[in-house]
């Protein structure tokens, strides 16, 4: 999936003390409560996004644990919601059909480069525009849910 992101640190206190430190906790961002709770040995941050009345795009993000060498390893896995995930993919693969015809055009029109040009600058503003607002809003909330969770174990 294109919106997973993945983010691993050594843990600098004990598993349970750093469950101790997050479980139960809300965190707030922009605005937006997300929980966080206890899944089978693993940590889940939920965001409570029912009262929210525009169109947001928003992580679930999951917090794993794993032994290596004597120390504990967590790793902080964000990616984006099941109902969200639509509208993201229609526009990357709006995208990639753009960029396929600019080339196909490109081949076939035997020189005449401004329909390839308007195909590809059509393609860069849609996914420029794209990609500035998925930095704004959900990579925005992966990033300070990971420095929140990072920030606790200290």
């Amino acid at each position: 999936m294109f919106f997973v992101r993945t983010y691993n640190f050594p843990l600098q206190v004990s598993k349970e003390e750093f469950m101790k430190r997050l479980i139960g906790r809300h965190v707030t961002i922009h605005n937006l409560d997300f929980e966080i709770y206890d899944q089978e040995d693993r940590l889940c941050i939920v965001p409570h996004a029912e009262q929210v009345t525009e169109i947001k795009t928003l992580p679930i993000t999951w917090i794993d644990f794993a032994n290596e060498n004597g120390k504990t390893k967590v790793t902080i896995k964000s990616s984006i919601r099941q109902i969200d995930a639509g509208g993201p993919m229609l526009i990357v693969i709006f995208c990639i059909f753009l960029l396929i015809a600019a080339i196909i055009l490109s081949i076939s029109s035997g020189g005449d480069p401004k329909i390839t040009y308007t195909f590809l600058g059509l393609d860069a503003l849609i996914y420029g525009t794209f990609w500035v607002r998925m930095k704004n809003g959900y990579l925005d909330y992966v990033h300070k849910i990971r420095d929140y969770v990072k920030d606790r174990t200290r």
